[in-house]
């Protein structure tokens, strides 16, 4: 057998180990995208793979199909939990990689389409530190893959030459494809199992980007009373220019900062009231849910 033949052979063998752990999303408006086994009976998907509104169905590796649950769900990190009626009665998840991820790593898509499975390989291009998504959700790490793929492998296992879970797959501008680490996905899921979803940091004031003298803020449209902004002080024109002293560009990147970690944090906001310039100090309160 030759080289190549064994490479091969190898990529088959992780493939075909991690299939029963796969599943196939459908609903009525979207395209089929992949899940797969996090534990107990619950499967990660792809946030943006589920309408709001739509019944999901999961199709498993032996041709069997449940309606899911959609046990909670993430938008900040893309990730949903989802619970069958009835799973399969033998459920293997997937390992966690060994080694830490580096640039230009062996990496394998695996999903499903309906009763297929779907893979593809390619490198990790980039392994870099930590980092913040545009809705504000912590991402333990920034990976990026060399890896041409089809819309179906939205929530497909992204796993390493071992056979171990690097995390999930996801798209991000201009079909990037990006990986959503497995200690995120971890961390987020328990979350999702408990609560149902993921608490998010909120200002209680309505808010619109400005431009003025000294650049760019947020100017306070309202305030809702007894919120984090009305106990803070802050009132109706107020512009929010700095973050803990870093400058803030406009409201966008006033809600990348009120992740899930921001919740009970308190903060400095640079304002400017009336033309004058002061600080203040809030608290951030969590975003009501339901």
């Amino acid at each position: 057998m030759t080289p190549l033949e064994t490479f091969s052979d190898a990529i088959s063998d992780i493939v075909e180990h991690a299939a029963p752990a796969l599943a196939s999303i459908s609903g009525r408006h979207r395209p089929t995208a992949s899940a797969f086994h996090w534990r107990d009976g619950l499967f990660i998907a792809a946030d943006e793979a589920i309408s709001g509104d739509e019944d999901v169905t999961l199709t498993f590796a032996d041709g069997a199909q449940s309606a899911a649950e959609i046990v909670g769900r993430d938008a900040s990190t893309g990730i949903a939990l989802l619970k069958p009626a009835t799973p399969p009665s033998a459920m293997p998840s997937l390992p966690a990689a060994r080694n830490s991820v580096r640039a230009g790593a062996l990496a394998i898509a695996v999903g499903r389409g309906d009763a297929s499975v779907l893979a593809a390989f390619g490198a990790v291009s980039l392994a870099g530190p930590a980092w913040r998504s545009m809705r504000g959700g912590a991402i333990d790490r920034r990976l990026e893959l060399s890896l041409s793929v089809g819309l179906r492998f939205e929530g497909a296992a992204v796993l390493d030459a071992s056979g171990g879970l690097i995390g999930m797959l996801l798209f991000g501008p201009r079909r990037k494809v990006l990986v959503i680490p497995a200690e995120t996905i971890a961390r987020v899921a328990e979350t999702l199992a408990d609560k149902g979803y993921v608490p998010r940091g909120y200002l209680g004031a309505g808010l619109h980007p400005l431009r003025h003298a000294g650049g760019k803020g947020a100017i306070v449209l309202s305030v809702e009373e007894n919120g984090p902004a009305h106990r803070a002080g802050l009132l109706t024109g107020d512009v929010i220019t700095t973050w803990e002293g870093d400058e803030v560009s406009g409201v966008r990147d006033l809600l990348r900062r009120l992740g899930p970690d921001s919740v009970g944090a308190t903060v400095t906001l640079g304002i400017v009231r009336a033309g004058a310039a002061r600080d203040v100090s809030l608290t951030v309160g969590a975003r009501p849910h339901g």
